[in-house]
């Protein structure tokens, strides 16, 4: 099962559209995993009709309409990969032992919030992913997505993608 994890996507504010290797790895996957801070409901709508499978939280950004729609955190067993995604985590400092006192038992926690790529193991074996942002790169030096596989109770192949910088704000 091809996964790809998205966060703080922030549109349109950050940019006006996803860029198109985004959605062509949209085309690719099996499930869609989004982080929160769409900012709009129109984003959410847009790659809900297009993801075949789409599991996705809101964030601090997102409003009333998205929140209607979406929980604050979700949950999902794909191809036996016990996963939960959230915004936030807090600090980087003491991360991984909160989320595995919050998430005992899930295997992957996917959370976004920091705009910064994050991917570690807790005590006791919980892999925490943050795919960075496809749109608002802030200080790092290139926006991101991840991708990775589930098949067999693993989670595999997990990379991560640097997208091309762009003109303006990015």
């Amino acid at each position: 099962m091809r996964l790809l994890l998205l966060a703080d996507t922030h549109l349109p504010r950050r940019a006006r559209d996803l860029p198109d290797e985004v959605w062509r790895a949209v085309d690719d996957a099996d499930v869609v995993v989004h982080a929160g801070d769409w900012v709009s409901l129109d984003a959410w709508e847009r790659l809900s009709a297009r993801a075949r499978r789409l599991v996705g939280v809101v964030g601090n950004n997102d409003g009333p309409e998205l929140r209607a729609v979406m929980p604050e955190v979700a949950r999902a067993e794909l191809a036996g990969v016990r996963l939960a995604v959230v915004h936030e985590t807090g600090a980087a400092k003491g991360r991984e032992e909160r989320a595995a006192a919050a998430y005992p038992d899930v295997d992957v926690l996917v959370f976004g919030h920091s705009h910064i790529p994050w991917d570690s193991v807790a005590p006791g074996g919980l892999r925490l992913l943050n795919p960075g942002s496809p749109t608002d790169r802030r200080r790092q030096p290139r926006c991101t997505y991840a991708t990775a596989v589930a098949a067999d109770g693993a989670l595999r192949d997990v990379a991560l993608h640097e997208l091309p910088l762009r003109t303006g704000r990015g």
